[in-house]
């Protein structure tokens, strides 16, 4: 979460709509990210518009075993007859879906216990704190492990592991937040608010949220590519989503015994898994500049 320090500074008190409008035409000028939005969105949409086109489930037994690459099966075949493709589209599902419960979750937790911490202060402000510190302290992998061992291999396991992620990542996105909020709240147009009187629900609605679209949006780029890598891993450790179903990381897992051997298992979900991240970094790094202007001012 490191990139998103370079926006906690505070902002200026542009219009909120305007500074939306020249972040967007900044972010279009970037033809980089522009791609890389456009390949995710390519990704995506193959993910889950791809199975119902494509001529095998990701269930059905071949007689093909150990197929390499073909016509017939582009990415190949496992051990037990499973289309590769078929396999991947559906593990691209299910690390997409985990994704995005993971950035949707974190970050409207983080946002929100950064915006009243920041501009409330005082003893809340040091309370909620407290509270990030001792999520902090969490260990992540022992915590999954023992919802998984609860789970007993639920088939809906998968989105109460994506939930439990989100309640032990959100806490870097409430410091930025919080920064953020304490710049915020020092400046005029706060203090004209407060004068007319109008209440703090609607100042931070109305006054302080327009002013975080910029960390809010890299904070959730950072979170999809970081939940990706950790799905991957849990799945790996056989923590996240298990057999009958499937998923990019679980499918390393089982390719691993084969990669000397029947390469395509390994490597080429690993290779999605690969691009996925990349790609969300790139448009990361894409929204970050877009909010950054000329001569590092906002």
């Amino acid at each position: 979460m490191a990139e998103l320090l370079t926006l906690a500074e505070p902002v200026t008190t542009d219009q909120p709509d305007s500074a939306a409008r020249g972040a967007l035409r900044r972010f279009a000028r970037s033809r980089g990210a522009v791609l890389a939005l456009t390949a995710l969105a390519g990704i995506v949409l193959l993910c889950f518009l791809g199975p119902l086109v494509w001529r095998y489930s990701y269930a059905d037994i071949t007689p093909d075993v150990l197929v390499g690459p073909s016509w017939k099966h582009p990415f190949g075949t496992d051990a037990v007859g499973h289309d590769l493709l078929a396999q991947v589209l559906r593990g691209g599902q299910r690390s997409l879906a985990v994704a995005a419960i993971v950035a949707v979750v974190s970050t409207i937790l983080g946002t929100l216990v950064g915006m009243v911490a920041g501009y409330s202060g005082g003893l809340t402000d040091s309370l909620l704190m407290r509270g990030v510190d001792l999520v902090l302290m969490m260990p992540l992998i022992a915590v999954l492990g023992l919802v998984a061992v609860r789970l007993g291999g639920h088939s809906g396991g998968w989105i109460i592991v994506s939930l439990a992620i989100s309640l032990l990542y959100w806490t870097p996105t409430a410091r930025v937040i919080r920064a953020s909020v304490i710049g915020i709240g020092k400046s005029d147009f706060i203090e004209s608010a407060r004068v007319v009187g109008a209440s703090t629900p609607r100042i931070l609605r109305c006054h302080v949220l327009p002013h975080l679209i910029g960390p809010i949006a890299v904070a959730t780029t950072t979170y999809v590519a970081a939940a990706i890598g950790l799905e991957a891993t849990l799945s790996f450790l056989g923590i996240g989503v298990q057999p009958p179903d499937t998923s990019l990381g679980l499918l390393m897992k089982l390719g691993v015994g084969y990669a000397g051997t029947s390469w395509w298992l390994f490597y080429l979900p690993g290779c999605v898994i690969l691009a996925i991240v990349l790609l969300v970094h790139l448009i990361g790094d894409g929204i970050q500049a877009a909010f950054i202007r000329d001569g590092g001012s906002r």
